[in-house]
């Protein structure tokens, strides 16, 4: 569980017997993500529970102790690349088996890192922004100008140079061309960002960890479009207060999308891999037992 973590199911189309009932909104933020089959999971599913190669306890598909694979090899599921690094500061009575932050770290090995506080990295605070709702948070939009005013971020060495010789790739002729704030569709924009940081906390303990002075300094940004569909509840907190690994997806794409410049063509969705899957099976068996 997370700060950021609600139990809403605002994403998955829900079976239904009742056809007048319907949530298009809803549906619409996961439907037609672009996920490697889940058929892996559906046969580990059929294996049962098995133990940790590391630790010895019993676990389904992944050890959220060990961070390792259970019942399922890391050559059959997917493997991404992310264009920064992830560091989620995970509180320490957050309890392990409900917390997302591990699919993160399963999925993106190479780019991303979970500390338990107080351990908390060196950050260059220019080059880091914090994911986290609330004062002071800026929509990513104003996030990318912050980026770009603190460290002159230019447009890539490319771009620059055909600007140079032929001019600008669009004209008010054709307003249509630009990609957001002045990119190409086909150029990725240079931009400063190195660290993205995540709390992995429920909201009650949160305050301890943003509050500590390493983190005090870094920009913040909050994902209001965002509806979490995260199945476990805290009553009270909004919507868009996101699963950990809600978080980090929707960031992903915001930045691919806002700051990089680039059509986001599916890049980040396998970060939902097991998210996607836990999701379905949950609400199958809400529907199973005649809940909502």
């Amino acid at each position: 569980m997370s700060c950021l973590d609600q139990d809403k199911p605002l994403y998955l189309k829900q079976p239904s017997s009742d056809s007048s009932i319907t949530h298009k909104p809803a549906v619409q933020p996961l439907h037609g993500l672009k996920l490697a089959s889940h058929a892996v999971l559906e046969k580990a599913q059929q294996c049962g529970r098995l133990k940790c190669a590391k630790c010895g306890r019993s676990r389904m598909f992944f050890c959220y102790t060990c961070y390792s694979l259970v019942g399922v090899s890391q050559q059959e599921i997917p493997s991404i690349k992310l264009p920064v690094k992830i560091d989620i500061i995970k509180h320490p009575n957050e309890t392990d088996g409900k917390s997302t932050a591990i699919h993160a770290k399963i999925l993106a090995p190479d780019d991303v890192n979970i500390y338990t506080y107080p351990c908390i990295p060196d950050f260059e605070t220019d080059q880091v922004v914090l994911v986290f709702p609330g004062p002071g948070s800026v929509p990513m939009q104003d996030l990318v100008q912050h980026l770009r005013d603190s460290l002159d971020c230019e447009p890539s060495p490319k771009r620059a140079k055909t600007e140079e010789t032929q001019g600008p790739t669009h004209d008010a002729h054709d307003p249509g061309s630009a990609a957001p704030n002045g990119a190409t569709a086909s150029e990725p924009r240079a931009c400063p960002l190195k660290r993205v940081v995540v709390i992995d906390s429920t909201w009650n303990q949160t305050n301890k960890i943003v509050t500590d002075e390493r983190l005090r300094g870094l920009p913040r940004v909050e994902l209001k479009s965002r509806k979490t569909c995260f199945w476990r509840h805290q009553k009270g907190k909004p919507e868009s207060y996101l699963a950990t690994i809600e978080a980090i997806y929707f960031f992903l794409k915001d930045y691919h999308e806002q700051c990089l410049a680039q059509e986001y063509s599916g890049e980040y969705d396998n970060l939902l891999f097991f998210y996607a899957y836990l999701h379905t099976l949950v609400n199958s068996a809400k529907t199973a037992a005649g809940r909502d």
